[in-house]
């Protein structure tokens, strides 16, 4: 019995150093999700807006790494498997951005330009969107290391 509960603690312990534990927990809980929706009542159409929006979300999931999230809003969203071209959101959104800006998520941009008082994007002006103004520090780092403002 000893042995046993070692064993359990040792593979518990390889598969969170792997990652793959998450992953397993993951998929359970969409398995569970998927077990529990209802397949009868059709969902409602997926609207042009809720498309971009759910994708500017994803993008944003995937980009801080949190899959299993983005796995699960698209499976319940109904958001197409294959994400949308990033140029193609920007064209619709009547964004423009800079060199900085397509590193990061549209979203971290967007954010940056209204809290700096973007002004412009206004009828048929593109938002200019740069992310010169947004702390270049915390992008890219785990969203627990990023600076509080």
């Amino acid at each position: 019995i000893v042995t046993d509960l070692f064993m359990v603690i040792v593979l518990k312990d390889t598969l969170e150093k792997r990652g793959a534990l998450g992953q397993i927990k993951a998929r359970i809980r969409a398995e569970v999700f998927n077990a529990l929706d209802d397949q009868s009542v059709p969902r409602p159409a997926l609207s042009h807006e809720n498309l971009l929006v759910n994708e500017l979300i994803r993008e944003y999931l995937e980009y801080n790494k949190y899959n299993y999230t983005a796995s699960v809003l698209t499976s319940e969203s109904g958001q197409p498997e294959v994400p949308l071209d990033r140029q193609f959101l920007a064209k619709e959104l009547n964004i423009v951005e800079d060199t900085n800006a397509k590193s990061v998520p549209l979203l971290y941009g967007i954010i940056s330009h209204f809290l700096h008082g973007g002004k412009e994007g206004t009828q048929n002006t593109p938002t200019k969107m740069s992310l010169l103004t947004y702390p270049k520090q915390n992008l890219g780092k785990p969203p627990m290391e990023r600076n509080q403002k």
